[in-house]
């Protein structure tokens, strides 16, 4: 875990609000259409989705995604041309833990 890339990946208010809206995907987004009852990645959200709640253009979403998932905070599961995304509890529960140690 690189403390400094979540740090950095914080740094941004829509990452930051993208977390919270995470935390909460149901309330949030409501149920997800596109996700197959047979796929196994509960709470995840498409790009688009997120991209539509934050006003910004799927590209900027998708970086931001990237970024977030690098360093640790996100996981993602491709499913046919969708990429849903979810919280990583356990990696955001090291960065606090780690935070805590350090600070």
């Amino acid at each position: 875990m690189d403390t400094l890339s979540i740090i950095k990946a914080l740094s941004n208010e829509t990452r930051i609000r993208i977390l919270e809206w995470l935390k909460e995907p149901e309330r949030h987004f409501g149920p997800q259409s596109h996700m197959p009852a047979d796929c196994d990645f509960q709470g995840g959200i498409c790009v688009g989705a997120i991209a539509d709640k934050a006003g910004l253009a799927q590209s900027v979403i998708s970086g931001y995604l990237v970024k977030m998932q690098q360093a640790g905070l996100l996981e993602s599961r491709r499913h046919c041309q969708w990429t849903y995304y979810r919280r990583n509890e356990e990696g955001i529960r090291q960065f606090i833990a780690r935070l805590q140690d350090c600070l």
